[in-house]
């Protein structure tokens, strides 16, 4: 078993390669770069540069698609501009040859559940359609949310990975908002058959209708994920704390002693 941390964000172009330096020089193997108000890497040489450094570095690169996704919206329109922005993440992806786009689906905008869960595996299936025929090589990752009210329960992601072969983003800190409780055992046996399992875990504030921000990982609450993770398999922990390069060097900490 081999655990990667590594912080949400890599800063600008110009600061991409100085930061994955310091991220090495910290022990940490993996970023996950935050598109999530845009795509803001936009030449293939610049990725390709920050890629090659980054693989050269044993770090490994995610992408966090834009928030403004909605694969179940009344408007055709936002459906459309949605995809687009996550094909968008892929073709960059390639270029830095990132293993995941992450992204939050949707919402149910008035649909029931099982309406607005055939609404997003059907785009994910054409997005898939899609991906193949461009030859990106990034997977889709949907992410378990943190919100009552917005798709992306343990369910339905567990339920799209199996009908769509996708892959997944397990976020704890919105499982603990959404639910109350972090659901380790019961989350973990839901993706056991997977190799690789590609975590994100910060601290997080949460009301009643679940997430409200993230804010700065417990040392208690990273030991009990690190205690309980299975020993067979390759996982990439993200944090995404307001102090994400600290909590995932003391992470990294944990997990050597």
């Amino acid at each position: 078993m081999t655990i990667k941390f590594g912080p949400a964000g890599l800063g600008g172009v110009k600061q991409a390669i100085s930061n994955l330096e310091m991220y090495h020089k910290l022990g940490l193997k993996a970023c996950e770069i935050a598109f999530t108000y845009g795509v803001y890497i936009k030449k293939k040489e610049d990725a390709v540069k920050i890629g090659k450094k980054a693989k050269e570095l044993g770090i490994r690169l995610s992408i966090h698609a834009p928030y403004f996704i909605n694969l179940n919206s009344k408007d055709k329109e936002i459906i459309k501009k949605s995809k687009q922005r996550i094909l968008k993440c892929c073709e960059v992806g390639t270029w830095l040859n990132a293993k995941r786009v992450v992204f939050h689906p949707g919402y149910y905008n008035g649909f029931n559940k099982k309406q607005t869960y055939e609404k997003i595996k059907k785009e994910i299936l054409e997005m898939q359609k899609e991906i193949k025929k461009k030859k990106y090589t990034p997977k889709l990752a949907p992410e378990t949310t943190g919100k009552i009210n917005v798709f992306g329960s343990i369910n339905e992601i567990s339920q799209l990975v199996k009908d769509t072969k996708c892959s997944f983003c397990i976020d704890f800190a919105h499982i603990l908002a959404r639910y109350k409780k972090y659901k380790f055992k019961e989350v973990l046996e839901k993706f056991e058959k997977h190799k690789e399992l590609h975590i994100h875990f910060s601290g997080i504030e949460f009301g009643e209708k679940g997430e409200k921000r993230h804010i700065k990982t417990l040392e208690k609450d990273l030991r009990k994920l690190i205690s309980v993770l299975p020993k067979n398999k390759n996982t990439t922990i993200i944090n995404e704390s307001p102090e994400s390069i600290a909590d995932s060097v003391l992470g990294l900490r944990i997990y050597r002693k």
